[in-house]
């Protein structure tokens, strides 16, 4: 399963996790191409840092992939939870 599908299901199953706070401002800084430190990503264990360096191949890759929309609308709502 491709990095996008699984970060869009784990932040829509638990979007108040503090591994989906993480992806989600790492999915919101890729979009917008703001600023987001990455001592964030460096908190993850070592299986979710991969997923997350896994999510920033695929984003350089399929910049114009329509997924990705999918998965910044659910980022964006989480944030918007912690906000």
């Amino acid at each position: 399963m491709r990095a996008v599908k699984k970060l869009k299901k784990m932040i829509q199953d638990s979007p108040q996790s503090s591994q989906s706070k993480i992806y989600s401002k790492l999915i919101l800084m890729l979009e917008t191409e703001g600023d987001n430190p990455l001592k964030d990503i460096y908190t993850l264990d070592q299986e979710e840092f991969d997923l997350a360096i896994s999510l920033l191949k695929e984003w350089r890759i399929d910049r114009f992939y329509v997924g990705k929309s999918k998965v910044f609308d659910v980022a964006f709502h989480a944030n918007q939870l912690s906000t």
